[in-house]
């Protein structure tokens, strides 16, 4: 499940970074706000499985309530899953 988390993490930071440096501005620059809509929505369901997986792991590897935290606020932060993956799922 580990290994789930980690590659939900990329594709959900992958698809934050995309929306926000290549949708958001074809939708308030170019004015064409299709992308946005797609992307937007697919960052979506990509960020509540991360969210739930990120809470299945905490429980299952029994994790400090500080790297549970640490993990879910870095699932709204640009390149924060990155962050975790990097600093806090290669520990486990």
């Amino acid at each position: 499940m580990l290994k789930q988390l980690r590659l939900i993490g990329i594709i959900e930071g992958s698809s934050f970074l995309l929306l926000l440096g290549v949708c958001m501005p074809l939708k308030y620059m170019l004015e064409i706000p299709e992308p946005t809509k797609v992307v937007g929505m697919i960052h979506g369901v990509f960020f509540m499985y991360y969210c739930v997986l990120v809470l299945l792991v905490a429980k299952i590897k029994h994790w400090p309530k500080h790297h549970t935290l640490l993990a879910l606020v870095a699932s709204v932060l640009p390149f924060g899953p990155f962050v975790v993956d990097a600093k806090l799922l290669k520990e486990h």
